[in-house]
């Protein structure tokens, strides 16, 4: 790996870190949490695949 590729990878990290906390806390009940997490592998998939595909 690059240091192209690590220093996005490790943005990336952080901000899972910072959200992680008041995500978790705010989807208690599962129903809610499986939907929440569904759209952020969503939309970090998308972006995953963005990333590839443009850059």
């Amino acid at each position: 790996m690059t240091l192209d590729q690590i220093i996005p990878a490790l943005a990336l990290i952080a901000v899972l870190i910072l959200v992680l906390p008041n995500f978790l806390q705010t989807n208690s009940k599962s129903k809610v949490f499986l939907k929440n997490l569904f759209i952020w592998i969503f939309v970090t998939t998308v972006i995953i695949i963005f990333i590839y595909i443009f850059l």
